[in-house]
């Protein structure tokens, strides 16, 4: 089966304020492809309204519709989109399945060591740079001297590989220049070897500050006091309306990054779709239908194997991060944490939300670290953000967390 490299992934942007722009891919099958594809489609700001996926587990045919930024970088995100399709082997412009996928060689790690004079707002400010430079927030250590400078540490990779260039490093620190303008006192960028990046890796034992029942895996009876999410999340299986294929019913509330939580759930169970629908109702109401089949092709009729998996995905869209404002001694700092993929890739743009809703809530930051912690049989990504109340503007915590809540599940 044969088909032009261009058209693995078109891209209609919406003529009209208003309207959702129409992404189409169509390509060769792997499991955990609409993870992926999602995770991208995230990244880029940008928010699912609808979704139709079908495959015959070789080749697949999807189609989102979405919503968001008018100034999305379109062929930039068709670049990325096409680069986590599987690979093709490419004869006079025509591409064919290839089955044998290389495992992708991890990406380079570089450490930007950054000084300037403190201001509100200072970090979401760099950290949006980052983004819109592609790069990628592995970890990172922020302190702030009493004088008033602030010393960021950011152990970053390059989506475009380009980082190791002196040019590439040049446009980066002439961006948080432009950005920042007489704010900047250095900024410096090298690349770290593996015994850098290992030492800088957090314990994976969890830190006793941070509260253990953050990571609970089963529904709460309440969340913490501040924070809203949807009423209901409705998880259904039925193996009597297809001899081949499990079907899968969720209806819920919409927040960001909804279909992306569905899909990296399926990718983590090896659970691949064969055909599937997703659309947005009125009042953010959403509902998701779902063939799926197992790894090996069939089914799934195993009542404890059904039970875990709708009862991981409810937990998932029920409460897909975990935000706390606790006291650290005389201090209070905010912990959000979010579950790492089992491929070990993490939620895009979360800490440019926290960093974000900090801002606009006229918050500022004394440090700030991202470290990886397994709990139980997960891996989870932990923000851990000093706040600093010096200058006598206080913000009721109940405020603090209610306000980053809502932006990181995009209800702001």
């Amino acid at each position: 089966m044969g088909i032009l490299h261009d058209d693995l992934v078109i891209i209609r942007p919406a003529e009209r304020e208003g309207e959702a722009s129409l992404i189409t891919v169509n390509c060769p099958d792997k499991t955990g492809l609409g993870c992926d594809l999602c995770r991208i489609i995230l990244f880029f700001g940008l928010s699912i309204v609808r979704g139709d996926v079908s495959t015959d587990g070789k080749w697949c045919y999807l189609v989102f519709w979405v919503v968001g930024k008018s100034t999305t970088r379109w062929s930039l995100l068709k670049k990325r989109l096409v680069g986590v399709c599987p690979s093709c082997s490419s004869a006079s412009g025509i591409s064919f399945y290839r089955s044998e996928l290389q495992p992708p060689r991890p990406p380079d790690v570089f450490l930007l060591k950054f000084s300037c004079y403190d201001r509100k707002g200072l970090l979401h400010d760099v950290t949006a740079v980052l983004c819109e430079l592609e790069l990628t927030i592995k970890k990172v250590k922020v302190s702030t001297t009493p004088d008033g400078r602030v010393m960021d540490l950011f152990f970053i990779t390059d989506t475009r590989e380009l980082l190791h260039t002196k040019k590439r490093q040049e446009d980066t620190c002439g961006r948080l220049n432009d950005v920042l303008g007489d704010a900047v006192i250095s900024c410096d960028i090298e690349m770290v070897g593996p015994e850098i990046t290992a030492c800088s890796q957090t314990s994976s034992f969890l830190p006793s500050a941070i509260p253990e029942d953050m990571f609970n895996l089963e529904m709460p009876d309440e969340l913490p006091s501040g924070i809203k999410t949807s009423e209901s999340v409705s998880v259904t299986m039925d193996n009597s309306l297809s001899p081949a294929h499990t079907l899968v019913q969720i209806v819920c509330h919409d927040h960001k990054g909804l279909l992306y939580d569905i899909m990296r759930t399926l990718k983590d169970y090896n659970i691949q779709i064969s055909y599937g629908r997703f659309f947005t109702k009125q009042k953010g109401k959403c509902e998701i239908d779902l063939f799926i089949v197992q790894a090996d092709g069939k089914k799934m009729v195993d009542p404890s194997k059904q039970n875990a998996l709708s009862s991981r995905l409810r937990m998932e869209l029920y409460r897909p991060l975990r935000v706390a404002v606790v006291s650290r001694g005389p201090d209070t700092e905010l912990l959000v944490a979010n579950p790492v993929e089992l491929s070990g890739k993490g939620r895009p743009l979360v800490f440019y939300d926290i960093t974000l809703a900090l801002k606009m809530l006229n918050t500022c930051i004394f440090s700030a670290e991202i470290g990886r912690h397994i709990i139980g049989d997960r891996e989870w990504e932990v923000y851990r953000v000093l706040l600093d109340e010096g200058d006598g503007l206080f913000v009721p915590r109940n405020e603090i967390e209610r306000g980053v809540w809502k932006m990181l599940m995009g209800w702001e």
